[in-house]
């Protein structure tokens, strides 16, 4: 018997081991090896200038001329897209799950708010099911007591059985005629409003062509009709029209006049023969003049044309002898000249303000200052109406609004701009921008503002100068996924609905309740600090964080950068970015210098031989964000649109150690060969910001800074996401030699991937498609932090 248990016991012990032998746990899973991304061809190709050689393996990818060679783009540019839908395909759960975010706070209703302008009010709307928006208007005594969160649908007017709006241009016909795109880049309503003029880009040419639409028939004017239009203004009460046409390198160079419904050709007023001179034209605000600036790098002249006799000739009222910002307006027989233009030959930081009767017989023009200069309170834009000057005033970092009875006393010689009776106009809290609105109605008393702050979407305000009392017109609010638009003549004392506003009552300048402005200050702080650059100067830097996480917690961070052109940083509330600042991210900008807001020297002391003082300031915040704890180390990205893309790639060049991801949007990243050869037409401005290749400062400047003659060997780079498109100054294959150069040159690491993604050339015009786009460079940037 105990043989037979033992038996028993080893069989059972054998078929223990058959079993364990037979189903043996299996083998872990290998993980799928990385995408391999793509490998251009290099057809290398040397180049000389000023003594210097270079060799650039992928110049072939600009060359448009040559079909071979863009046969072979197209097929770097479809390996691109699969290698980027490959390293992001893990993520696409999160990709779908941000874009649903994003596409949920954007406004079902795009119509804008009412403008009023003489009898009418003026407005766009989105019809259901439509892709672009219908311009109409309607008689402001019909709407008096009209007021809705909603478009008015079809302009019906119930209980007089009438329809009151009237639709003068459906961009969705206009998009049938320019081969299925619609993009207006100008339109003006004649003073008399029984026509307007408009230009819509035609693809297939690369120009605007200007139509002329009469508003009473709704029918195309038979002329003019004229293509390379850059500029327009009415002349004897709109039955004249003066339009600028550029030449075939898009430079601006003549002035014609058309007499509408005349069948005389039109007449030409100037042509500038100069390849330098760029023309510019404008109505001053009563119609009773067309300004023409004519510029070039190194002067500035401004004619005025009497717009009841518009073929009278041109007459000079102001020149200097440099590159000037130069407004003119006119007020009650006086001109005002609103300009940067330097004085007794000295460059000068800030605006100005100079008056001088139109009809002064000397020679040359005398003009008077209006205000004497403080350096505490600079003039950063002005708008006139008949009875007021609103001014856009900066004090140090902050922005002021105020308005100014007129006329002003004049002949009495330059006065204290504090001394004056001024009325300040209430604002929010961390305005960063302040913009006028279309301020048609030279004679009305409420003008309109568009307020910008990180913390608070963007408002259209009207202010009633009279008063000083405002009301919003238009401002999304984030807190109900609604926007509020009012339509009503009424405006400055209309009663906020409840449900989009925390505060109920008229909206006056003496509410001190900040949420009237729908401010998002409660749930996003917003914090500025000067950090020191390389050289000592103090970059302002702005940060937003969630209140919920703290910067103190080391998170994730996004610094965004740009610095060229002397333009504002662009800081407003974008929707887009509450979905990191949600999840825990700094949002931050570096003004550095080479941007605006901080006075002429700021943009100055950045550009053509001093970019790399823009480079270093961008840098010093980026470290400063790390060094204070506001970001963890290693979870810094970088953000630049255009020229900011060159910033923040030669920052990476110069730092790469210093950011973990970074996102490039139509990036400029070839400065060397876009200025030396420019495939795509450039402009002077172009030249004064970057520099000019043949005067050999700016050239060793340009190479010592270009983001793809300066890529580091044998160093690992951060991950960066690359968004280019074909239809941009910057072409595409700036973008995509600058990934192949990239990958040649650094260490291949899979978790730091160098992608480059095309968009479509309808994304701008495409909320889904947009907010698409920013889903995967949020979700790219989150997907690099946690790797």
């Amino acid at each position: 018997m105990r043989h037979l248990f033992r038996f028993a016991a080893v069989a059972r012990r054998e078929n223990l081991v058959f079993l364990l032998r037979r189903y043996r746990s299996p083998k872990p899973a290998t993980a799928p090896s990385p995408p391999t991304p793509p490998k251009p061809p290099k057809k290398p190709q040397k180049f000389s200038f000023h003594g210097i050689t270079w060799e650039d393996p992928y110049s072939w990818m600009s060359n448009l001329n040559d079909k071979v060679a863009m046969r072979h783009m197209d097929v770097c540019m479809e390996q691109e897209e699969k290698y980027t839908e490959a390293v992001m395909s893990d993520s696409e759960k999160l990709q779908n799950k941000l874009q649903f975010e994003m596409a949920s706070r954007i406004p079902f209703d795009l119509s804008t708010p009412p403008l009023r302008w003489g009898p009418w009010l003026y407005y766009r709307r989105v019809e259901e099911g439509k892709q672009y928006p219908v311009l109409c208007r309607r008689l402001a005594s019909l709407n008096d007591e009209f007021i809705s969160h909603k478009y008015p649908p079809a302009g019906f007017d119930f209980a007089s059985g009438k329809r009151i709006e009237q639709k003068l241009i459906d961009y969705n016909q206009e998009a049938e005629r320019f081969g299925g795109f619609a993009y207006e880049e100008l339109s003006e309503v004649s003073p008399n409003h029984q026509f307007i003029a408009y230009t819509m880009y035609d693809k297939d040419n690369d120009y605007f062509k200007l139509s002329v639409r009469n508003l009473n028939s709704g029918s195309l004017c038979s002329k003019p009709q004229v293509d390379r239009v850059s500029n327009l203004a009415w002349a004897k009460d709109g039955q004249a029209l003066l339009y600028v046409v550029t030449d075939q390198k898009k430079r601006p160079y003549r002035i014609y006049c058309s007499l509408i419904g005349s069948t005389d050709d039109d007449a030409l007023l100037l042509e500038e023969s100069d390849e330098n001179v760029h023309i510019n034209i404008r109505n001053t605000k009563d119609f009773r003049f067309v300004t023409v600036n004519t510029f070039t790098t190194t002067s500035s002249k401004v004619f005025l044309i009497n717009a009841a006799d518009p073929l009278s000739g041109l007459k000079l009222v102001w020149e200097c002898p440099s590159l000037a910002h130069c407004i003119i307006e006119h007020h009650q027989g006086y001109l005002y000249l609103f300009t940067d233009a330097p004085r007794a030959g000295q460059s000068i930081d800030y605006h100005y303000l100079l008056c001088s009767p139109v009809n002064d017989p000397s020679n040359p023009r005398k003009w008077e200052e209006v205000f004497l200069n403080d350096e505490d309170l600079i003039v950063e834009d002005v708008d006139f109406s008949d009875k007021y000057l609103a001014l856009i005033l900066r004090e140090g970092c902050n922005f002021r609004l105020c308005s100014v009875k007129l006329p002003l006393s004049t002949g009495k010689g330059a006065v204290k701009l504090r001394k004056l009776d001024i009325r300040y106009l209430s604002l929010p809290k961390h305005v960063c921008q302040i913009s006028p609105g279309p301020n048609y109605d030279f004679y009305s008393s409420v003008m309109r503002f568009i307020i910008s702050s990180p913390v608070m979407p963007d408002a259209v305000v009207d202010y009633e100068l009279t008063t000083g009392r405002w009301n919003i017109i238009q401002q999304q609010n984030m807190l109900h996924e609604r926007t509020r638009i009012l339509y009503g003549a009424n405006s400055a004392s209309v009663t906020l609905d409840n449900a989009n506003s925390k505060c109920s009552g008229p909206v006056n300048s003496k509410l001190e309740d900040s949420q009237s402005w729908n401010e998002l200050s409660e749930f996003y702080a917003c914090e500025q600090f000067d950090v020191p650059s390389a050289d000592g100067v103090k970059v302002p830097l702005t940060i937003v964080f969630s209140r919920s996480n703290k910067p103190e917690d080391k998170t994730p961070g996004i610094l965004h950068g740009h610095g060229a052109y002397g333009e504002l940083l662009d800081k407003r509330w974008r929707s887009e970015l509450k979905s990191l600042l949600d999840r825990g991210w700094v949002v931050a900008y570096a003004d550095v210098r080479g941007g605006g807001g901080h006075g002429k020297k700021w943009h100055h002391e950045g550009r053509r031989t001093k970019k790399h003082n823009s480079i270093n300031d961008y840098i010093s915040c980026a470290k400063f964000l790390i060094e204070t704890d506001i970001v963890e180390e290693n979870k810094l990205a970088g953000w630049g649109y255009s020229a900011g893309g060159l910033l923040v790639a030669s920052a990476i060049n110069q730092h790469p150690d210093l950011f973990r991801a970074a996102v490039l949007k139509v990036p400029f990243l070839d400065p060397t060969n876009t200025l030396l050869y420019p495939v795509l037409p450039l402009i002077a401005a172009d030249y004064e910001e970057f520099g000019y290749p043949g005067d050999l400062n700016d050239f060793l400047a340009i190479r010592d800074y270009s983001p793809y003659d300066n890529i580091q060997k044998d160093v690992l780079y951060p991950a960066v996401l690359v968004n280019s498109s074909f239809n941009t100054r910057f072409g595409v294959w700036e973008a995509a030699k600058w990934v192949a150069r990239v990958r040649d040159h650094t260490i291949y690491d899979p978790k730091r991937p160098i992608l480059l993604n095309l968009t479509t050339d309808l994304v701008e015009e495409n909320r889904y498609l947009q907010s698409k786009e920013s889903a995967l460079e949020a979700a790219f940037l989150i997907k690099m932090m946690d790797s």
